[in-house]
């Protein structure tokens, strides 16, 4: 089972939304054929093991971190593959969220006379498709939240200062998680002072992402780098927002008007929303007053703090909203980049 989740992340950044997953074929104790879900769209994991096998196939043990789909989608029920092919044993690590499935899979296979064991790895294979499995279970999309931290516990220098907070081996870590997600969300403020591109930086990634400005009032600029993509990026305003700029930006983008108030947009009406557009994860890159949003509304499924030595030397506060005054973390994994310090987590209610 080690093997098919290690097989499994090599999906990561190309499948979504569905899930990553890796399968191997076992005989008379020897792998006679593995495979993982290559593409979105393309053979699923079990197919690929399965062409591998070849008539090996017959008698053997299957292996697979997910229980395999009994409906037609892009692809065909790879139980109907497994039963033709005269596999013995099926050993599963978790079973499928997704509301087609939840256990018919593994009902299917029993029926046909094949041998189940469920729950090899079980924690380990949920861990790595958690993204996936939140968004199955609520319809709304696993949101992590990522920033940047002094050791003073700021997360800018302030007076206009543009100075990196980490180093350069957090930076290309952090880079690196945009390959995981379907898309990457900023406020306004970032855009406006950083003007960034918002994209996947890795040659072996660099296929689309969603890009997400939350920008109550449209003050984004019509040349603001974020247009630069094909893949159009998606500009969040309020309903009070300018409606000749809106259709301006409607040549170069996705404009979408939630309900705000006091100037801050409704996070827990954007997320169902953007869970309707089938994108299952968002990366929320953004700064003080974005994160402090998201994490007063209970909306993190997951943080990622990476903490620098550099002080900031100035007093203010690391949340600006007035209902998060701390934040208690379960599953943390604590580690070094450089000569910082990365916390990663998911935020629990006290």
């Amino acid at each position: 089972m080690a093997t098919c989740l290690a097989l499994a992340e090599k999906g990561r950044g190309f499948v979504s939304p569905n899930p990553m997953v890796g399968c191997a074929i076992v005989k008379n104790g020897k792998v006679a054929g593995k495979g993982f879900h290559e593409i979105f769209g393309g053979a699923h994991a079990e197919i690929n093991a399965l062409e591998k096998a070849g008539k090996k196939a017959k008698g053997s043990t299957l292996y697979v971190n997910l229980e395999p789909c009994c409906h037609w989608g892009r692809t065909g029920p790879c139980t109907n593959a497994i039963i033709s092919a005269g596999i013995a044993k099926v050993v599963i690590a978790m079973q499928d969220p997704n509301p087609k499935m939840r256990g018919n899979g593994i009902a299917k296979l029993v029926e046909s006379g094949v041998k189940v064991e469920i729950g090899v790895l079980a924690e380990q294979a949920e861990k790595l498709n958690e993204k996936f499995v939140k968004f199955m279970k609520t319809g709304k999309p696993f949101v992590c939240l990522k920033q940047a931290i002094t050791s003073d516990g700021m997360v800018s220098w302030g007076n206009g200062k543009r100075k990196r907070i980490s180093g350069k081996e957090s930076r290309e870590w952090a880079l690196g998680l945009r390959n995981g997600f379907d898309a990457i969300m900023v406020g306004i403020n970032t855009v406006l002072k950083d003007n960034p591109r918002l994209t996947r930086r890795s040659g072996r990634f660099a296929g689309q992402i969603s890009r997400i400005v939350l920008d109550a009032r449209l003050r984004i600029p019509l040349n603001a780098k974020v247009f630069s993509s094909d893949k159009k990026a998606i500009i969040v305003c309020g309903q009070k927002a300018d409606r000749k700029k809106e259709m301006l930006l409607q040549k170069k983008c996705v404009v979408l008007r939630v309900e705000s108030r006091n100037g801050l947009i409704g996070m827990e009406e954007l997320f169902a929303r953007l869970g309707k557009m089938g994108i299952s994860s968002v990366l929320v890159e953004g700064g003080q007053a974005l994160a402090s949003s998201i994490l007063a509304e209970n909306l993190a499924d997951k943080v990622c703090w990476i903490v620098s030595k550099k002080k900031a030397g100035r007093k203010g506060k690391f949340f600006a909203d007035k209902r998060v005054a701390r934040i208690c973390l379960k599953k943390v994994n604590v580690f070094m980049l450089g000569k910082d310090v990365v916390i990663e987590g998911m935020p629990i209610s006290e």
